[in-house]
């Protein structure tokens, strides 16, 4: 099997000398908080789709028969868009942190006033597909209809065209190069190799990822990996003390992953607000949109030799 340039597997990344992110202020750790908002672009039946969404809900997976519409799982997405999604909005705005939104298009289109609000906070906007659905599994020309699609629908809702983009679980083998080719993106997230960005090579043009987690990521309480608000807190505070300590010698960076569904309800919101807590304790800390990161890391580290 012949495997893309810009496919090839790195397991070696920066190695024994990460370099320097010079993080603005003297800031030894920066830290990227995104707030997944998926409500309303779920696959449902409404929407024709052959079954109900409930991927990090509290549903119950085969309670509801195929093919039939599982209500539950439809209310707990509207609970995120309805109640969950302001109650993490008006945390951040309060404390005025920056906060980056992975939104998926259709989702801005059904509230206006999610859209506006993300407008008139200047939250950073990143690109989380037109719908809420695996790209792996489209083809290459419905993907690119997709990208394009979901571009020019958050320029409108939002006002602004987003900067970054990150698929739903995987990219497709295409997803990368058909947002170069599609052009206006800083960076994507489709990544959690690292605890830096890095560059790689798309179509032989630099291209710059910043990586997501999937570890430091509210998913553990819907899926049960984790328990409480209190367990969730002590799993992100305890990477957050160890990249502080490791961030006095080489600076790091941390990614956090809400959802408005998770961690928007009552009884896991308190792992987040204590979070924002622990890092505000610490004055050498940068909170950042995942946009800032990218430019900063553009400014500083610029590609060289399209990698």
């Amino acid at each position: 099997m012949t495997v893309a340039a810009d496919q090839m597997r790195d397991f070696v990344g920066y190695g024994r000398n990460p370099p320097d992110p010079r993080w603005p202020n003297g800031a030894r750790l920066a830290v990227v908080i995104v707030l997944n908002v998926e409500e309303g672009a779920e696959p449902s039946i409404p929407d024709g789709d052959p079954a109900t969404e409930i991927a990090l809900t509290d549903g119950i997976f085969g309670e509801v028969p195929a093919g039939s519409r599982d209500f539950v799982a439809e209310t707990l997405f509207e609970y995120g868009s309805r109640v969950g999604y302001w109650r993490l909005s008006e945390l951040f705005s309060e404390r005025g942190l920056k906060l980056t939104v992975n939104a998926c298009a259709q989702a801005l289109e059904r509230n206006g006033e999610i859209a506006a609000d993300i407008r008139d906070s200047g939250f950073d906007l990143c690109c989380h597909g037109d719908r809420f659905v695996r790209h792996f599994l489209m083809t290459e020309d419905e993907e690119r209809a997709a990208i394009a699609r979901a571009v020019e629908s958050l320029t409108r809702t939002v006002g602004r065209t987003p900067l970054g983009w990150q698929s739903r679980y995987s990219p497709s083998a295409a997803t990368r190069r058909l947002l170069a080719e599609h052009g206006g993106f800083l960076y994507d997230a489709d990544s959690y190799a690292d605890d830096l960005p890095y560059w790689t090579a798309v179509s032989g043009r630099p291209h710059l990822v910043v990586p997501h987690s999937f570890t430091h990521n509210d998913n553990r309480l819907a899926t049960a990996k984790l328990g409480t608000a209190v367990d969730m807190y002590e799993h992100l505070a305890a990477a957050f003390r160890v990249l502080h300590a490791e961030s006095a010698r080489r600076p790091r960076m941390m990614t956090v992953s809400l959802h408005s569904r998770i961690s928007g309800q009552p009884s896991r919101f308190e792992a987040v607000s204590r979070f924002l807590d622990l890092v505000g304790s610490c004055g050498d800390v940068w909170v950042a949109g995942r946009s800032e990161v990218a430019r900063h890391w553009i400014a500083t580290h610029p590609a060289e030799g399209g990698r």
